[in-house]
């Protein structure tokens, strides 16, 4: 019994061990983000003035499915640029399939607390959310109406009655500054697969602003909650394997370059400015602006 015990543990050795599971992160960051820069970049943002001395204000369009966190980005670019938590959008923190914004809304983001008020020379408008469906969410018309201005302030969206061109919430002679200078589509990384019907939507409204001129880009939110290596530190967002993928299989869906994609980190539970968060958000501010103030330079 002693020699089959002792022939047992020799053999034990030799037998070949499981691998490791693979990391889910990179050895290093695919793209580089300077995460102590934070000021520089918003120095940048603090000081922007449009090169078109006709548009006072750029005009940036958020669109995305419901629940991915448009009016959630423009409630945290104001906590960056206010210094304090701020609601200037109103955001749901419930998981619906219906969107939470109804109506046509500019948001502007106030400089400071001196007087008299001034804001910052670029707005967002958050719009009603693409729904799943041809008759539910806002249409890709609608958008385009959007895009070229002829919507008021306050509009509210109906899906199974466009906007027609005598309603009173139909703006016949838009000025440069109620057009979109910059489309931004808004796509949550912890979202289901994106259905074939709001994919549709996407490419008709990227169609729609191609052919008018007007710059694209994404950003992907909810990058803690969809990858647990950037949950415990985001500043893992270009090392997580799970948001590249994310990343590379939304541009090959809808045609967006990798490099006008940019992943974020909306403030949710936090009750304080973090650096980190906000480095990640500047980025794809910044560019927004970039891209933006290209376009309006050009404008006639």
């Amino acid at each position: 019994m002693n020699e089959k015990r002792r022939g047992w543990s020799f053999l034990c050795p030799h037998r070949k061990e499981p691998s490791p599971p693979p990391s889910p992160t990179l050895k290093e960051p695919w793209r580089k983000i300077s995460w102590r820069d934070k000021q520089k970049d918003l120095q940048y943002v603090q000081e922007y003035q449009p090169e078109n001395s006709n548009i006072k204000s750029l005009r940036i369009l958020l669109y995305g499915p419901v629940g991915a966190g448009k009016s959630s980005f423009i409630n945290s670019v104001s906590n960056i640029l206010r210094g304090r938590m701020t609601i200037p959008a109103a955001a749901s923190a419930t998981t619906s399939d219906r969107s939470f914004t109804k109506s046509y809304e500019t948001h502007k983001i106030r400089k400071g607390k001196g007087q008299p008020k001034t804001f910052y020379p670029f707005v967002f408008n958050d719009i009603m959310g693409l729904e799943e469906g041809s008759d539910a969410g806002v249409s890709a018309e609608e958008i385009k109406l959007v895009i070229k201005g002829h919507v008021r302030e306050g509009h509210k969206f109906n899906s199974t009655s466009p906007l027609p061109d005598h309603g009173p919430g139909y703006n016949p002679d838009p000025a440069p500054d109620d057009k979109v200078h910059v489309l931004v589509c808004v796509i949550s990384a912890n979202s289901a697969e994106i259905q074939d019907s709001v994919l549709e939507k996407i490419s008709n409204i990227r169609e729609i602003a191609g052919d008018l001129g007007i710059p694209q880009m994404a950003i992907i939110t909810n990058i803690d909650t969809a990858c647990g290596e950037t949950e415990k530190d985001v500043k893992n967002v270009y090392k997580s394997k799970h948001l590249k993928k994310k990343m590379t299989d939304f541009s090959a869906a809808v045609g967006i370059p990798v490099n006008c994609i940019f992943p974020v980190k909306n403030y949710s539970h936090e009750i304080e400015i973090n650096n980190d968060v906000d480095s990640l958000i500047l980025s794809a501010l910044r560019r927004m602006i970039d891209f933006g103030d290209d376009f309006i330079e050009n404008m006639p």
